[in-house]
Parts: C-alpha cells; sequence; structure tokens
C-alpha cells in the first residue's frame, strides 16, 4: 500500500483518472468525488455500462475500452467486483487502482501490486487530495 509521500507524487503527477461506477446521480458520492477532482483539474472518465455521459465526459462499459492513457482506475463498486476491474486496468496499463472507502479486496490488491501497480485501499481520492494537496 502506498504512503503519503507516494500518493502525494502520484496525486501531483497524475492527469486522467478513470472512475469506476461513476453515476450522473448528483446525490452519488461518485458524482461528487468525480465533480471535485474534475475542478481540481483531473480529467475524469466515467466507466459505467448504465451512462452514456456524465459531466460532460464519454462513458464507457469497462476500463479497458477507453482509448486514452489511464493513470489511476478509482473503484466505486462493491469489493466482490474489484477483481475484474484490476484485470480490465491491468490489460489497459493503467498506474494506479484506488479502492474508495469501505472498499477492500486484498486478493486483488495484490495482484495489482504484483503485476506493478500501485494500489491504494479504503481511501476516498477526494479526503486524500484535500489533506496531501490543500489549495
Amino acid at each position: 500500500m502506498m504512503n503519503d509521500q507516494e500518493m502525494t507524487h502520484l496525486l501531483r503527477n497524475a492527469k486522467t483518472i478513470a472512475v469506476v461506477g461513476l453515476s450522473s446521480n448528483p446525490m452519488r458520492p461518485s458524482f461528487g468525488v468525480s465533480r471535485f477532482l474534475q475542478r481540481q483539474g483531473f480529467r475524469v472518465i466515467p466507466v459505467n455500462p448504465n451512462e452514456t455521459e456524465v459531466l460532460g465526459e464519454r462513458a464507457y462499459a469497462s476500463v479497458k475500452d477507453i482509448p486514452d492513457e489511464i493513470d489511476i482506475v478509482d473503484i466505486f463498486r462493491r469489493p466482490a467486483r474489484v477483481p475484474e476491474v484490476v484485470d480490465d486496468a491491468l490489460a489497459k496499463g493503467a498506474r494506479c487502482i484506488w479502492m474508495q472507502e469501505g472498499i477492500v479486496n486484498h486478493e486483488a490488491a495484490q495482484k495489482a501490486e504484483a503485476a506493478g501497480l500501485s494500489v491504494v485501499m479504503n481511501r476516498c481520492i477526494l479526503k486524500e487530495l484535500a489533506r496531501l494537496l490543500p489549495h
């Protein structure tokens, strides 16, 4: 798992974040977090087969369908669904798997780390950005 120094480096250098489970419903945590990320200058790519566009960006059914390079795959899905997201992120060549608060899957995290990806688990990317890189 990443320490504060590694997370700070990641967040300073990342440009594109695929948000798995991003909903167009403004009441969902994924929407609020993604809107915050956009306002911080990140490009947020929605990954949700039930959406066509969220926050002005085209949505994709899976991470592997995204044509652009991905720095961070931010996961808002149940822990049981994380392994398939990790597989897609590995196939896509993403740099980091980020599991939001309440999402823990040690086996998927170990697989991602063994393949060379950075992993953050059970942490909110919005809270970590605000804590590590206050504006």
